[in-house]
């Protein structure tokens, strides 16, 4: 197994959304490290690996929401490592701005390097706003939407399709274009963090199809697929990984002291641990796979609901890599 990609996170910056599905599963409470001792641990992973293990691609970022008190100094330092978050601000959870105060935040963010904002939008306003959990997000999403294109920026936003709001989807996409937003696409919802609580309303073959054309052709078909679709396919090996490194109050002081190489090595022995505990998957795939189901998955989200249930069902007790509030990897 290739780790091909260190990310390094810190969970410090308060959102103001409850969106049903958090892949974080916020719930008010940051868990996140000191943004100063963040930063200095992320130099030096990022010194460590260029000269030691220049293969490697790093990473690093904050959360849960982009409203870091001290926005424009993140994005210089995010910019000085090549972080991708320094380019492109995640949208969802932002503070409510509005006139003056909307257009010098959106002048402020790109003279410090940002280029692309991204927008996540569940459904028309009402829906919206009740998905999120908060009255008038909907309205301050678009505000910021409409204010970013005028100002240059580029401009993208995801729907997640599920059965509640694949009756809105065309509704939607006809108020986002109105607001300029060109670069719109649709996508499954994973069922990581509160994700599962969306297992009930798993878009269908049957329901995407309903779509009317124009909107269907904004998900990618070949990401998503139908559970019988997958498993017509089959599942080859997984060889690369990323690992996802949390830094928090108890553990930033030895990611400051530590050994990097150590360190790192300490993730991929989590990686190890709890992907040798289960079978390859298409063992998986052959014990708990429908080759009926018309439900619509990714690639990776079909084998995590297999893995946990291999794990619920033999009574496993395993460290969760998979739970990006914590140390943990992604396999491709």
């Amino acid at each position: 197994m290739k780790t091909g990609t260190v990310m390094l996170e810190t969970l410090c910056v308060p959102c103001a959304n409850r969106c049903r599905y958090c892949l974080l599963s916020w719930d008010g409470r940051p868990v996140g490290a000191d943004w100063d001792e963040s930063c200095a641990a992320a130099l030096r992973y990022r010194d460590w690996l260029e000269a030691n293990r220049p293969e490697v691609r790093f990473d690093f970022f904050f959360g849960y929401s982009m409203e870091h008190p001290r926005l424009l100094s993140a994005l210089d330092f995010l910019n000085s490592l090549g972080s991708v978050q320094g380019r492109m601000l995640q949208m969802d959870g932002m503070r409510f701005r509005e006139g003056e105060e909307l257009g010098a935040f959106l002048r402020g963010v790109k003279a410090h390097g940002v280029r692309r904002l991204n927008f996540t939008f569940y459904g028309t306003e009402a829906y919206h706003d009740r998905f999120a959990g908060r009255p008038g997000d909907f309205r301050g999403l678009v505000r910021y939407a409409e204010a970013a294109a005028e100002l240059g920026f580029g401009v993208s936003c995801g729907m997640p399709l599920t059965l509640e709001s694949a009756a809105l989807a065309g509704e939607l996409v006809s108020v986002l274009r109105s607001a300029k937003i060109e670069n719109i696409r649709l996508f499954v919802p994973h069922s990581e963090g509160r994700g599962r609580s969306l297992d009930p309303i798993r878009m269908t073959l049957e329901a995407f199809d309903a779509l009317p054309r124009e909107t269907a052709a904004l998900l990618d078909r070949g990401a998503y697929r139908t559970e019988a679709e997958w498993l017509q396919g089959g599942f080859p090996e997984e060889t690369r990984r990323a690992l996802m490194i949390s830094l928090t109050p108890e553990n930033v002081k030895r990611h400051l002291t530590a050994p990097v190489d150590e360190l790192i090595a300490e993730a991929e022995a989590l990686d190890e641990a709890y992907y040798s505990a289960l079978p390859p998957a298409d063992e998986l795939a052959g014990l708990y796979g429908d080759r009926e189901s018309t439900r619509l998955y990714s690639r990776r989200d079909l084998l995590d609901k297999y893995r946990k249930r291999f794990i619920k069902q033999n009574g496993l007790s395993l460290y969760d890599v998979t739970d990006e509030r914590q140390t943990g990897s992604r396999r491709f």
